[in-house]
């Protein structure tokens, strides 16, 4: 469980989160029961980016003869991510959809057309499609405020900080490394933009 909800910074970046509200008069799920709640593909996904996390980490110590293997190997797991995503895009979240705008290994923001209570519990089901994330965890309303908007014609929306109360390592390590890798990207990015 994680008690600083400062612990790890947060990235500006679309994703998609399901929630389905916990009933507050119940325990939160454990790690261990948390690990039984994961539909076969994303305990497949898991699985498969835990194996690839430990073989890169591995390869770093080889030396420079072993470059057109780490090539090849990167590129057998692209096409190992592309068939993931399929996946990914066919699963069916429990709970209700709602955009998220940033992310990061202690916490999400999302934006919802109706106040969520400070203090609720939420099983959440995140898919950040770019990275190839998916995961089941539980978070804690934290804030939730107004979003002040330009079109008095639009309808009232809020954004929402849920913080993560349950969540396994890996995947707060899977969300830490997203984060990182959009961070790098969009860097990227601005460096091409004069």
């Amino acid at each position: 469980m994680l008690n600083d909800s400062s612990a790890y910074f947060s990235i500006n970046h679309p994703f998609d989160a399901y929630l389905q509200a916990w009933d507050n008069n119940q325990p939160l799920p454990t790690i261990a029961q948390l690990s039984l709640m994961l539909p076969p593909s994303l305990q497949l996904i898991s699985d498969i980016k835990s194996l690839e996390s430990d073989c890169l980490l591995q390869l770093r110590h080889l030396d420079d003869d072993a470059k057109t293997v780490v090539e090849f190997l990167k590129l057998q797991s692209r096409k190992i991510d592309m068939v993931l995503q399929h996946v990914i895009g066919k699963e069916e979240y429990d709970g209700e959809r709602y955009a998220g705008s940033h992310f990061g290994g202690s916490s999400i923001t999302i934006t919802t057309r109706e106040e969520l209570p400070l203090g609720s519990d939420f099983k959440v089901s995140l898919h950040i499609k770019e990275e190839l994330v998916a995961l089941i965890c539980f978070a804690k309303v934290q804030s939730c405020s107004l979003i002040n908007n330009e079109d008095e014609n639009s309808p009232q929306s809020f954004s929402v900080q849920l913080a993560f109360c349950v969540i396994q390592d890996a995947d707060v390590e899977q969300l830490v490394k997203a984060s990182l890798s959009l961070q790098q990207k969009q860097l990227k990015l601005r460096k091409l933009v004069p």
